[in-house]
């Protein structure tokens, strides 16, 4: 087990996954030896990764929740050891006053930060992304996603501020999954209306990346802009 350091690990630089690279051979069981709290995506793009108290969950484009064995595999994960540096309770508003509000709590827009939300929502609506074949552009693979409205339900958001100075790395701005404290629904957010929640910050000043060793990864061109694109597909 490695030292629960305050870094981020990325398992891969994100603009492989934007160029349709979603085949890896890093497990779960992996990432778990990195962080206890983080999102990412499966093998062959198949679902929403919720990694929260230590367990790793997917969420596949039926909207449901699902247990992932540690011999799972991921071409994208971005994890933590979470551990707060502070906690804000907020009451009634929407996404983008959120987002507003964490614009406001975060001491800097160049550094990294790993954000867990929990409470009551009025409203929440997230994606799923359906399972792909290799190769296939991810704004391609995100065109027709199944989207989910949830109503008066308990749970979890999980997620990073990246910088934009980082896009090539990890998707730049608030990127964050939710899962339901039932653990039976969820996605990558899209939107949300909170009634009661509390919010958890942590500023992490270290980022680790691996690059991995893969014949695709090895030969791909990932010179491209993919700000577009990347900014297409997460929303």
């Amino acid at each position: 087990m490695l030292s629960k350091r305050n870094t981020v690990y990325l398992t891969a630089p994100i603009n492989a996954l934007v160029e349709g690279y979603y085949v890896d051979n890093i497990t779960v069981a992996q990432i778990k030896e990195r962080g206890n709290f983080g999102l990412g995506t499966f093998n062959y793009l198949d679902g929403e990764m919720v990694f929260l108290d230590g367990e790793v969950y997917q969420i596949r484009s039926d909207g449901r929740v699902y247990t992932v064995e540690d011999k799972e595999q991921t071409p994208f994960a971005c994890v933590t050891f979470f551990n707060p540096d502070t906690l804000d309770d907020i009451l009634g508003t929407d996404y983008k006053d959120i987002a507003h509000l964490l614009d406001n709590l975060l001491p800097s827009k160049n550094m990294l930060y790993a954000i867990r939300i929990d409470g009551v929502f009025n409203h929440v609506k997230t994606r799923a992304v359906p399972k792909s074949e290799n190769y296939k552009p991810l704004v391609e693979v995100t065109k027709n996603q199944p989207i989910f409205d949830l109503y008066d339900v308990e749970g979890s958001l999980v997620g990073f501020y990246t910088p934009a100075f980082m896009e090539s790395l990890s998707a730049p701005g608030y990127h964050l999954h939710f899962i339901s404290s039932d653990r039976k629904q969820g996605g990558h957010l899209i939107g949300c209306d909170i009634h009661k929640t509390s919010i958890g910050i942590q500023h992490v000043p270290e980022l680790s990346l691996r690059l991995p060793v893969t014949l695709d990864f090895l030969t791909a061109d990932l010179s491209r802009d993919i700000s577009k694109d990347l900014d297409m597909a997460e929303k």
